[in-house]
């Protein structure tokens, strides 16, 4: 590493740690002036931003990232704004612990070129929640409006007494510069959202990292469900921003008794079914064999044109394109992720059949992450859920919707989705401002009843003579 690129993260760690002295003064109250104004100026900036990430990155409608901005701004600030992060935040005398609220430091967040714009809003609230700096780290493909975004989220923040420097934001940077800043001694934390590979790199930094993994959401519409229903919100979910949330559906599943009409009521919703001959052209513009990853190009793209790039002659107002496969792995490309409006469709004989696919495509490529069930019958959503490997299960809803939270169920809304240890991830939680404290416990003695009890004969080695049996009840109690 040169010594150009070293005193580039030094700077901004420098920045960033005296930011954070300052921060760490603030009580809960100033903490919750700052973090309502940068919510207000993210939210009343919903629809320029939302526009320029359209614009710069060329991926989904700029409407539904209209949407995805107000989740990050209000929906998030909703469900933040009344937590503790600062000074005592809580205390219970029977136990004798007091726990205290620190902030861990400079995060660094790393941003993905598919939801830019809400990425920021997200991170950057919930990093000052906690009294957090933040350094924005965008994809170089959204670097634009991610530093209009920061900006306005910096300048409202300074506004309401905020410290300087609490945010800043990398306008260009290079490979070298991003890891020697994941490095950095004086950063506390990274925020990874992205690519296998950069969070990969971040995990590998030596810095803790909350990261995520790939979700390759597989969906099993069980006998019991409304079928018209499960459809719907799947196109709900799918067509949503094209596909470019990472808890999208990526696979239907259904038992052969309810097959046909599963199909026929995606097409009569806007899906077309493509034949074997139509899946390999498919294959070959959607996914990179070489790389094991899908094709950027295709990535928050549309339908229509998508199947005009394969040379497939499906409807002009095709809304997804369904890839009938008998398997899922490395010779089946469309069973893996693929973040645009194509679904893989399996059948299987039983609902035993159907949970084991859907456990294979979980595992294929998106273990810890979503799945997606419809059913109207408890037995069976238990029964399903008790084998997935999976932080969200969402039931009877638009997985992507679902999946983030905040609309459709009571989960945290957040765009940093955890996976577990599965998916090689520290929680399986929605991320979000409690996860960016170091909670302190002050704890006051208190007598432990059972140690008053304690039968030193009961715990330890029967074969030592009384006198040396007391003599280490003695020395250790």
């Amino acid at each position: 590493m040169d010594i150009k690129t070293t005193e580039f993260a030094d700077q901004i760690l420098q920045r960033a740690v005296q930011a954070g002295a300052v921060f760490a003064q603030l009580g809960q109250a100033e903490t919750d002036r700052i973090v309502e104004a940068v919510h207000k100026a993210a939210f009343n900036q919903r629809v320029r931003l939302a526009r320029m990430a359209h614009e710069e990155t060329g991926m989904g409608k700029w409407q539904d990232k209209v949407l995805k901005n107000v989740v990050a701004s209000q929906l998030v600030y909703d469900d933040i704004k009344d937590l503790k992060t600062a000074g005592v935040v809580s205390e219970d005398f029977a136990s004798g612990i007091t726990e205290i609220a620190q902030p861990v430091g400079p995060i660094l967040a790393v941003i993905p070129v598919t939801n830019p714009t809400s990425t920021v809003i997200f991170k950057v609230l919930i990093s000052l929640k906690a009294r957090n700096p933040i350094i924005v780290c965008p994809s170089g493909k959204a670097k634009r409006c991610c530093a209009e975004t920061a900006r306005i989220c910096y300048e409202a923040a300074l506004a309401a007494g905020a410290p300087e420097d609490c945010i800043q934001w990398l306008n260009d940077t290079s490979r070298e510069q991003t890891q020697a800043l994941m490095s950095h001694k004086g950063l506390a934390l990274i925020l990874a959202t992205g690519g296998t590979g950069l969070v990969k790199t971040a995990y590998s930094s030596g810095t803790p990292t909350l990261g995520v993994g790939a979700g390759n959401v597989p969906v099993f519409i069980d006998v019991s469900a409304d079928i018209p229903f499960a459809v719907s919100q799947v196109f709900i979910s799918k067509l949503f921003d094209y596909g470019t949330i990472c808890a999208s559906e990526q696979a239907i599943v259904v038992e052969a008794a309810i097959a046909a009409a599963v199909r026929s009521e995606f097409e009569r919703q806007g899906a077309y079914f493509l034949s074997p001959d139509e899946i390999v052209k498919l294959e070959a513009v959607a996914f990179d064999t070489v790389k094991g990853a899908m094709k950027p190009d295709v990535v928050g793209q549309p339908a229509s044109l998508i199947a005009q790039k394969a040379g497939i002659a499906a409807p002009a107002d095709v809304k997804i394109l369904m890839a009938p496969l008998a398997g899922v792995g490395e010779k089946y490309p469309l069973s893996s992720e693929i973040l645009a409006p194509i679904l893989a469709f399996y059948v299987e004989p039983s609902f035993t059949d159907a949970v084991n696919r859907c456990i294979d495509l979980n595992f294929y490529g998106g273990i810890g992450h979503t799945v997606s069930l419809y059913a109207n019958n408890e037995a069976r959503i238990t029964e399903f859920s008790l084998l997935m490997n999976a932080g969200r299960i969402v039931v009877n809803t638009p997985s992507s919707q679902g999946g983030v939270g905040g609309m459709y169920n009571r989960l945290s809304p957040s765009f940093t989705l955890g996976c577990g240890t599965g998916g090689k991830n520290i929680t399986t939680d929605n991320v979000t401002a409690r996860h960016l404290v170091n909670i302190q416990r002050v704890a006051r003695r208190r007598d432990n009843q059972r140690l008053a009890r304690f039968d030193a004969a009961l715990y330890l080695d029967e074969s030592l003579d009384s006198e040396a049996l007391e003599q280490i009840f003695n020395r250790n109690y």
